[in-house]
């Protein structure tokens, strides 16, 4: 005699194969799900990082025309009206590329 008792609504082997096969589905969608967040996280850190390097660099630049503009001007006191001009018009233009790297990175 055996000792197993026969039960009702036993489970039979397919539905064992079925209940896998549709947690197998599961967890791939949610591996793949975490991997486009993660993909899209570094495109964000990217981009954060793309914005802020242009916008250390055309700090550093402007700086550094700022202080030459100054030095000139103490050497050539009737140029600083110009020197300013251009020093203004340089400092413009960095910040329109600083303002175009922005938009064109988060787009």
């Amino acid at each position: 005699m055996s000792n197993l008792i026969p039960t009702r609504g036993a489970i039979a082997p397919r539905d064992y194969r079925a209940t896998g096969r549709a947690l197998a589905r599961i967890e791939s969608r949610t591996e793949v799900g975490l991997a486009e967040i993660e993909a899209k996280a570094e495109l964000q850190v990217a981009r954060v990082m793309a914005v802020g390097y242009v916008g250390k660099r055309a700090m550093h630049e402007v700086a550094m025309i700022s202080q030459l503009e100054q030095q000139l001007s103490a050497l050539v006191p009737m140029a600083t009206a110009r020197l300013q001009a251009i020093g203004d018009m340089v400092a413009l233009e960095a910040a329109d590329v600083v303002a175009d790297t922005l938009r064109r990175v988060c787009r």
